[in-house]
């Protein structure tokens, strides 16, 4: 006979939810991905391990939902009437410290994404996927306003340039990216390669 898979149950209010992410977040900072563990996990938040397996899976999934949580709102959700301002606006959501730790935790996967296939199966479904879906919906209006070219060829490159911009000033500058150097980077680098003002 096959063996039939348990749907998993939430049991955890909202606010235990946020509090096991945030605890999974700091062993991240504190060890990385490889060393941390489920056990870790239970330890830290007084859970069960069997509750934490029951709810997530397993490590890849817990580690890329508290990411995700720990991300500010949607950039779909931001619409300020034009493309530069919904880019703005979705930078004024994180404060610089949370910026900074967002990059750190970035750098910390990095790594771990390309040496585990579980990882980045979750890191792209549930981070990447869901991202880029975004960028498309917010792009479509700039273009459904007139705001850029549909056969502009930035388009595709949106996410690589913001991406860039937030992993390259630790590289090259050994700073943090400031929501004001962001802003800049927007204005100076992003929106003139799609054709809008900046003024």
């Amino acid at each position: 006979m096959a063996e039939v898979a348990t749907p998993r149950r939430s049991r955890i209010t909202p606010e235990r939810e946020a509090e096991l992410y945030e605890a999974v977040l700091d062993l991240l900072r504190e060890v990385g991905y490889d060393a941390l563990t489920m056990d870790a996990v239970a330890a830290r938040t007084r859970s069960s391990k069997a509750t934490l397996y029951r709810q997530w899976g397993g490590k890849a999934e817990l580690v890329v939902k508290a990411v995700r949580h720990n991300k500010p709102g949607s950039l779909a959700d931001v619409d300020t009437g034009s493309l530069r301002g919904d880019l703005h606006a979705h930078l004024e959501l994180a404060d610089d410290c949370q910026l900074e730790q967002n990059a750190a935790l970035m750098r910390g996967l990095a790594m771990a994404v390309h040496h585990n296939p579980d990882l980045l199966r979750e890191f792209r479904e549930k981070l990447v996927e869901p991202e880029m879906r975004e960028f498309r919906r917010v792009l479509q209006r700039a273009v459904d306003r007139g705001e850029v070219r549909a056969d502009n060829p930035a388009l595709d490159y949106l996410r690589h340039m913001m991406i860039g911009a937030f992993v390259a000033r630790g590289l090259i500058e050994d700073l943090p990216p400031t929501r004001a150097f962001l802003i800049s980077y927007i204005d100076a680098v992003v929106l003139p390669a799609l054709g809008v003002p900046t003024t």
